[in-house]
């Protein structure tokens, strides 16, 4: 017998015991061993928390907007027309903006004082919230058409939990949460809060619990996803503080809350929920929008006209930004090529485009009174969490 003969006979005696062992109700077993995927190592699976059940598996734990990336808007938005959506806050309208052309094409009637223009967690639809109206006007992201409003009352900002199970209206007047169906809007449980003005949020990465700003008593709450409880609350140490726009770090560790007030950021903790550390960033801080690449973050400061940048590596501010001729940035959002940071001028009755790698002006736009959070759609992600589109 030749050397070869031999091997070929000893890697049959092998596959025969292998089929021998293997349960004889599994008949795909024996090559299932030759074709399955390597098991993750070890150190990997300790690396990525198990998240709230349901929800989308995070990517990377090291960056949880890793889906964000330029290009990669998924299958069900892909062919949206991409638009920029203004909510006119005190003349009851949207304005619809062609990103290339800088143009206003359509200006849709909505309900009274629509404070957000936000993409649902399956990215279908665009809910614009009437927050005096007490509605949700439904927008088709594909053409453009408003749909009849659904009754929700008192929807300041709306948010989608990471397993799409509900949204959470911010029912900043009633002091409540008010966890509802995602489709129907249905209420499913209320959450009342002792706080007044809950209005903006964001959730962990295992998605687990979430933070929310209450703007009028200048406090924060700690919310657990799963339970629909509030479990921690906080009251910020600077008097007359007015918390906003609440955003966490690429790496999961850190929350940044914009506040008008104090004109910086707050630094916290989002697990041991300790007292939170201010970074001045302008006067009158509003929003907070991460870059495509996830290694910035944009800062409007309303009170100033500019927008300061946050480099998360560096672990701190490195540019300001100055409309010229001013201006009073406020809400907005990122390109879905990450080129254009564009924010609305809550006082100014227009909306701006800014280059995201000089900081210049592009265009200044006239627009309805009072455009507050636009949503500019589609962007890339696989699911969405709410506000103006907050995407993982």
């Amino acid at each position: 017998m030749t050397t070869r003969t031999r091997t070929l006979c000893l890697a049959g005696l092998l596959l025969t015991t292998l089929a021998a062992c293997a349960d004889p109700g599994d008949k795909n077993n024996v090559e299932a061993l030759g074709t399955k995927a390597a098991a993750p190592p070890a150190h990997l699976k300790k690396s990525i928390p198990a998240g709230l059940p349901g929800m989308p598996p995070v990517q990377n734990p090291n960056d949880i907007y890793a889906a964000n990336r330029p290009g990669n808007i998924a299958p069900v938005a892909r062919n949206f027309p991409s638009r920029v959506y203004v909510p006119n806050t005190n003349s009851n309208t949207v304005s619809v903006i062609d990103p290339k052309t800088y143009k206003v094409l359509e200006t849709i009637p909505v309900g009274i004082q629509p404070q957000h223009v936000v993409p649902s967690w399956d990215m279908k639809t665009l809910w614009v919230n009437n927050n005096r109206g007490h509605t949700l006007t439904p927008i088709n992201p594909a053409n453009g058409k408003a749909g009849n409003p659904v009754e929700v009352h008192d929807p300041y900002n709306l948010y989608f939990t990471p397993n799409g199970k509900h949204a959470v209206v911010m029912a900043s007047m009633d002091r409540e949460l008010v966890f509802r169906d995602p489709h129907t809007m249905n209420r499913v449980k209320t959450e009342p809060v002792t706080c007044a003005g809950v209005n903006h949020a964001d959730f962990s990465a295992d998605g687990r619990y979430f933070v929310v700003s209450c703007e009028f008593s200048g406090e924060l709450l700690k919310v657990d996803t799963e339970k629909m409880k509030v479990i921690g609350q906080q009251k910020l140490p600077f008097e007359g503080a007015m918390p906003q726009d609440v955003k966490i770090s690429p790496d999961g560790k850190t929350f940044y809350i914009a506040d008008m007030m104090a004109h910086g950021m707050w630094v916290l903790d989002g697990e041991k929920f300790t007292t939170p550390k201010l970074l001045p960033t302008g006067k009158g801080c509003h929003g907070l929008y991460i870059s495509r690449d996830s290694k910035e973050m944009y800062v409007p400061n309303r009170g100033e006209g500019s927008i300061s940048v946050f480099d998360f590596a560096a672990d701190k501010l490195t540019k300001k930004w100055h409309l010229p001729d001013g201006g009073s940035p406020d809400m907005g959002g990122v390109s879905a090529d990450g080129k254009v940071l564009w924010l609305a001028g809550r006082y100014d009755s227009e909306v701006y485009a800014i280059d995201t790698t000089s900081g210049r002006q592009l265009a200044r736009i006239p627009v309805g009174d009072g455009p507050h959070g636009l949503a500019v759609y589609p962007q890339p992600g696989r699911y969405s969490l709410g506000h103006t589109g907050i995407f993982r």
